[in-house]
């Protein structure tokens, strides 16, 4: 064989360990191409309006909502959730707060977390607890949770674990009270 066939050979040898020395793959960036991707659609300033037979019965607004295409879909509060509640003739009857939420639409029950706060409108009686849920379904006892709640009525502090309580924060019960503190109404903080 000729000495150009062996140079021709040799080049192509070359060049070919060449292209393969600097072929490097990062493992992640590969594994991150067939990793399944969220669908996530966010919302600023929202404002929603929940209604049954032509009346309002709940509005929610939060600044930032983010709907997320997962197996189980879902939208999420990551900063804040504000809700206004109201009764059959239109005028606000409870009020709820949480620095999070997120509600599975499928379910029809919202997850509020850290810093809970519900407030009776009428009489002024407040819930403070770390987690609760809120499903309509739920007849009577729309609000619920396993962990320690406090409820500040205009005469006593009422600690304990656990409650069930009606959307317009009317009827509530504690499923394990640890301790009540009678507060004169004098001090009932305004």
């Amino acid at each position: 064989m000729t000495l150009l066939f062996y140079r021709k050979i040799s080049a192509a040898l070359l060049l070919g360990c060449f292209f393969f020395a600097g072929c490097e793959n990062d493992e992640n960036e590969v594994n991150n191409l067939y990793k399944k991707k969220l669908g996530v659609e966010e919302a600023k300033d929202v404002r929603v309006i929940y209604t049954t037979t032509g009346k309002t019965k709940a509005i929610l607004t939060s600044p930032l909502m983010l709907r997320v295409q997962d197996t189980v879909p879902y939208y999420e509060f990551p900063k804040t959730l504000k809700a206004d509640f109201y009764n059959e003739a239109g005028k606000p009857e409870s009020k709820l707060s949480a620095f999070y939420a997120k509600y599975r639409e499928t379910q029809s029950v919202i997850f509020l977390r850290d810093s809970v706060k519900v407030i009776n409108m009428e009489r002024g009686d407040t819930l403070y607890c770390a987690e609760l849920y809120w499903d309509r379904n739920r007849n009577g006892a729309e609000f619920y949770t396993d962990k320690p709640v406090r409820i500040r009525t205009r005469e006593q502090i009422i600690n304990g674990i656990g409650m069930e309580a009606s959307q317009d924060f009317k009827n509530w019960y504690i499923k394990k009270p640890l301790g009540t503190i009678n507060v004169p109404a004098a001090q009932f903080p305004q």
